[in-house]
């Protein structure tokens, strides 16, 4: 019992010390330096059946105060809901012809539907110093693209940044988005901190893949998107490339606004699961130390400290206390009161079975779906589905 006692204390007290869970990597805490001349953004957005939101997210891009040149160029990945007709209704005389919509080509063999669309709209975008790639289902305030570029422009010893993300605001009115968003931005700074993204020399890497401004040099050299076609966490992914090519940049930001409301935790669940398996490289072995380990880190605490006695019960009591503390920044964030941290090892516990979920949809040859596509690896490396 000492021996378990210790163990749990230890992980929590490593937890802490990495610093995942402060919220102080955020868009108005980084570096910012306006460039000289502002360069060309072109912005490329991939959308499948997105008729309820388009309206307001291309009207968001069309409206950004950027003083260079900017365009927006929107993939219609073969939606079957109007969506391209109502973003190119947006394209008149208001939007000065930045606004180009393509009928994306039938999903191409060995890629996702979102690397695939994102792809045709790169090769459309030119030559522009800067892409910024954002997904359909966000609204971004004016001053965004600004800030992403003064951000790039930023880094450290006057190299720049070679990509720059914001963590979207996700949707947090439901019952269900107030107990469940919160916690999955947090166990996402968890596997990837940002405080360590952020440290050219650090290997961890990793972006937000609903606000993405990269350098297009940089993505060339990284191999192009061609280079991740099959991955189903491809904003990671997408960082992991870049930052061997430099600097990179990773923070929360009210400013990207996800407009996707998740009625209900069902909801949640499946986009939880969507990708949970891939994070662990669709092995059985990792999936059981991940179930094993995730009991371990918030059943343990909960147990000792209300079962155990002496030394035991307060090693327990401090691991508690620092599971619940480490999440109340995020909490903060996100406007919820402090007191919804006791809920957390129930959430974790959603969490755990939302994998186990993601891995048994795997095996019946449906992982990864999403948009009516199942898009997971299949054991042959293939995409299953496409």
């Amino acid at each position: 019992m000492t021996i378990l006692a210790a163990l749990v204390l230890a992980i929590w007290l490593g937890l802490v010390a990495t610093g995942f869970w402060t919220c102080r990597e955020a868009d108005d805490n980084a570096p910012f330096a306006a460039p000289d001349v502002w360069p060309e953004v072109v912005a490329v957005v991939p959308a499948r059946n997105e008729a309820d939101v388009i309206t307001r997210s291309i009207g968001s891009l069309l409206a950004q105060d950027y003083a260079g040149p900017f365009r927006v160029v929107l993939v219609d990945d073969n939606s079957e809901d109007g969506t391209g007709d109502l973003a190119r209704a947006l394209g008149g005389a208001l939007c000065g012809g930045r606004l180009t919509v393509l009928s994306g080509a039938p999903l191409a063999a060995g890629w996702t539907g979102k690397l695939w669309a994102v792809h045709q709209g790169i090769i459309e975008a030119g030559a522009p110093r800067y892409l910024w790639l954002t997904d359909a289902d966000i609204d971004h305030a004016p001053d965004t693209l600004t800030r992403l570029v003064g951000i790039a422009h930023g880094g450290p010893h006057d190299q720049g940044r070679r990509l720059v993300s914001f963590m979207a605001l996700l949707s947090c009115r439901t019952w269900a988005e107030k107990w469940l968003v919160p916690a999955f931005i947090w166990f996402f700074m968890m596997l990837y901190p940002f405080n360590w993204i952020n440290r050219p020399k650090a290997p961890i890497a990793g972006a937000a893949g609903g606000c993405v401004l990269v350098e297009r040099e940089a993505l060339e050299a990284a191999g192009g998107i061609g280079a991740m076609r099959g991955a189903l966490i491809d904003d990671c992914t997408l960082g992991a490339l870049i930052k061997k090519q430099g600097p990179i940049w990773l923070g929360l930001t009210r400013r990207s606004v996800s407009i996707r409301p998740y009625a209900n935790w069902r909801e949640i669940g499946m986009m939880i699961a969507r990708s949970a398996y891939a994070q662990l490289r669709y092995n059985p072995l990792l999936l059981m130390g991940t179930v094993l380990g995730l009991g371990l880190m918030f059943g343990a605490p909960v147990w000792l400290a209300l079962m155990a006695h002496g030394s035991v019960q307060v090693m327990g009591l401090i691991a508690l206390g620092l599971m619940l503390g480490s999440y109340q920044p995020i909490l903060g964030f996100y406007g919820r009161a402090p007191s919804r941290a006791l809920a957390l090892p129930l959430v974790a516990l959603f969490y755990v079975s939302c994998t186990i979920y993601s891995a048994w949809a795997y095996y019946r040859g449906k992982g990864g779906m999403w948009k009516g596509r199942a898009q997971a690896l299949d054991l042959s490396g293939d995409i299953s589905g496409a």
